[in-house]
């Protein structure tokens, strides 16, 4: 029979073995000796080379290493962005949320707001894309409100800034877009013999909204519904209106446009 043997393990040495592992699997901190300057501009390298995960990780590490000082608020804008540029804009508006809480009088607010609006206005889409075939009017009009919202503080508190006159201009296409947004209801309505409901909508768009082209589809289709309903007079006036504020309006002799081409290619 082989023989066993038995080894003894002292209580001294399993404490030290524990110890030993516990240190051994704690991974090194490779910014550890790195002065808050050098994080940031490492920070921002890996932002622009498009490493967002490495760059938030460091600008986290700034903030706590630089609390308190200028240096850790721009760490904090630039970790939104990060966010925002690696299509995370729940933790980019997070971030954004959390700036404009403990930096209210930061010179960099107006920026905040800029950036907070950008992240919900979503620019791939729409106006500001030459590929893509959707536009927002098509998506959730929630995002496009508070994105609106966002510019509008923007220019009601920031008139001089740098970010207000592009901040200006998406506010105009956010307008169009939510009431191309009730046209898209309005037609859908119309296409299915709902005539009194496609009214109604093409109605909201000319009440809520003022002086974007949207509103030229909503007016043809109140002409074509009141048609359909064999409502002359209400027909006659619709029509009326659309021709004086669109004399060149095609709808009147072409019909509806393809949905093959954007709206926004009118703008």
């Amino acid at each position: 029979m082989p023989s066993i043997k038995l080894s003894v393990v002292y209580p001294g040495m399993l404490t030290c073995g524990l110890l030993l592992g516990a240190c051994s699997s704690t991974p090194s901190d490779p910014t550890g000796g790195w002065s808050p300057n050098k994080i940031y501009a490492e920070a921002k390298d890996e932002l622009s080379s498009g490493a967002y995960d490495k760059a938030v990780t460091l600008f986290e590490k700034l903030e706590g290493r630089a609390a308190g000082t200028p240096l850790a608020q721009q760490a904090q804008l630039d970790k939104a962005y990060a966010h925002y540029k690696a299509g995370e804009p729940a933790l980019a508006i997070a971030a954004l949320d959390r700036f404009k809480k403990l930096h209210p009088a930061s010179p960099a607010f107006d920026y905040a707001l800029y950036l907070k609006g950008l992240v919900n206005f979503n620019d791939d889409l729409g106006l500001f894309s030459a590929i893509t075939r959707q536009d927002l009017a098509e998506r959730d009009q929630k995002a496009a409100k508070e994105s609106f919202e966002s510019f509008k503080e923007l220019i009601t508190r920031f008139p001089d800034s740098r970010y207000a006159a592009d901040a200006t201009a998406r506010m105009g296409y956010i307008v169009n877009s939510l009431a191309q947004s009730e046209v898209h209801v309005a037609r859908y309505y119309y296409e299915r013999g709902a005539y009194l409901a496609a009214i109604n909508r093409a109605q909201t768009a000319i009440r809520d909204y003022a002086a974007v082209p949207a509103l030229e589809e909503a007016l043809f289709i109140m002409v074509k519904s009141y048609d359909a309903l064999a409502m002359n007079d209400l027909r006659d006036d619709a029509q009326r209106v659309l021709a004086k504020n669109y004399p060149q309006t095609p709808y009147l002799t072409q019909g509806f446009k393809s949905r093959n081409d954007p709206w926004w290619k009118l703008w």
